[in-house]
């Protein structure tokens, strides 16, 4: 994850939540040290362990020891990490710190359960930018350390032509054909196709990547059949935890899942003050 964006975007998030000051915290002994744990009160896999430390960096003097690594499954009551520190700043710097841990670890957890599913290394589980806005770094790493892969980061990583984009240019040639034209020779381009006849269209004109959108395992697997071997397949649309299972073996060599970020149950864990070290 990049260090610098981590902490920019920590800084922001942390000036949402303290703007004038933590009133909580503002007439209680806020300079003894104490120390606590980190708890998953539930299993799944761990991510975000970068997190405790770099909040703390922002707000004083307190040190965070990671238990377990990211991506790595625990059973609930597994404690994930541990703290020391002045109480102000983790008492101040627990919400946005769990916050990002929960979701990240909840993103994590649904990715690998997608992956688990799908049961076919062939198959790559990859992300869309279907994610929070302010939080498409820590989503798309979180599907990482679950198992799975990165698409675009933004609209810079690439060209994809969707079904806008093909309306806009009058169709799949067309939209293809300019686009070729005027792109550099380092820039993928995807299109999504939704029949065979779009299909056909891709195919003469050439695309590095073709998107099957919303088509079933079998019309996968028949299509698959008429695609060069250089240009890659990526299944799209709608596919979730009860479906995903039966692109197993379909010749997909990408399934892209906005559901992973963008449909999030944060995973439960709790920050738990164990007591005071010193006054």
């Amino acid at each position: 994850m990049n260090n610098i964006l981590m902490r920019q975007k920590l800084q922001e998030f942390l000036n949402e939540d303290i703007n004038f000051g933590d009133m909580s915290v503002r007439y209680l002994p806020g300079t003894k040290v104490i120390h606590g744990s980190f708890i998953a009160k539930e299993a799944g896999v761990v991510c975000g362990q970068d997190i405790p430390q770099a909040v703390y960096d922002l707000l004083g003097d307190a040190q965070y020891t990671p238990l377990v690594k990211d991506g790595e499954f625990v059973k609930a009551g597994t404690v994930v990490g541990e703290v020391k520190g002045t109480a102000s700043v983790l008492l101040t710097g627990e919400r946005v710190t769990l916050n990002l841990v929960q979701r990240m670890s909840g993103i994590a957890t649904k990715t690998a359960e997608f992956v688990k599913k799908l049961d076919d290394p062939t198959i790559r589980i990859t992300d869309t930018r279907k994610t929070a806005p302010g939080l498409r770094l820590f989503d798309k790493f979180a599907v990482t350390a679950g198992g799975g892969f990165n698409h675009r980061f933004d609209l810079t990583g690439g060209i994809m032509l969707k079904d806008n984009h093909i309306a806009l240019a009058g169709g799949v040639k067309q939209a293809l054909s300019t686009v070729k034209k005027n792109v550099g020779p380092l820039t993928p381009i995807e299109i999504e196709v939704e029949t065979e006849d779009e299909l056909k269209d891709a195919i003469a004109v050439g695309s590095d990547v073709i998107m099957f959108d919303n088509q079933a395992p079998a019309t996968i697997k028949q299509w698959k059949q008429l695609v060069p071997d250089t240009t890659k397949i990526e299944a799209s649309g709608g596919i979730n935890e009860n479906t995903i299972a039966s692109f197993k073996g379909c010749g997909a060599d990408f399934i892209s899942i906005g559901n992973l970020t963008n449909n999030v149950s944060p995973l439960d864990i709790s920050f738990l003050v164990k007591g005071v070290i010193k006054s």
